[in-house]
């Protein structure tokens, strides 16, 4: 069965992008990537994702730019930030503008399983 969700990761890394597409893709979720903040909003606009999986550090349109110009469009998707170890100030600044969780890599791949399960259970209660 489907789980039902839309999930777009944001990424310059491309090996993060194909494992996180490999692992949701498996659990059911309908996978969308992006390796900067130009594809990001063109998919955000056009597929309109539950959640998505933003990195912090991207090329040209960082991830907190990016973040407010996803809740500009969208302020029900649900933003799960990944950052470096030390990037706290920023994290800070990703929940003050509506992040709702934060991944330091490397992560664990089951820990953010779980988050990922938990919103979309949490959508899915709510409609």
């Amino acid at each position: 069965m489907k789980k039902g969700g839309r999930l777009l990761i944001v990424d310059d890394q491309f090996g993060i992008r194909a494992l996180l597409a490999e692992v949701f893709g498996k659990e059911g979720y309908e996978t969308f990537q992006a390796s900067n903040g130009k594809q990001a909003l063109e998919i955000v606009h056009e597929h309109s994702p539950h959640i998505v999986i933003l990195d912090m550090k991207i090329p040209g349109m960082d991830g907190l730019e990016i973040l407010k110009r996803i809740k500009k469009t969208n302020p029900h998707i649900k933003v799960i930030m990944m950052t470096a170890y030390g990037e706290l100030e920023m994290v800070r600044e990703a929940t003050d503008l509506g992040a709702i969780s934060h991944f330091t890599k490397p992560f664990d791949i089951d820990e953010l399983r779980k988050t990922v399960e938990q919103i979309i259970a949490e959508e899915h209660s709510v409609e």
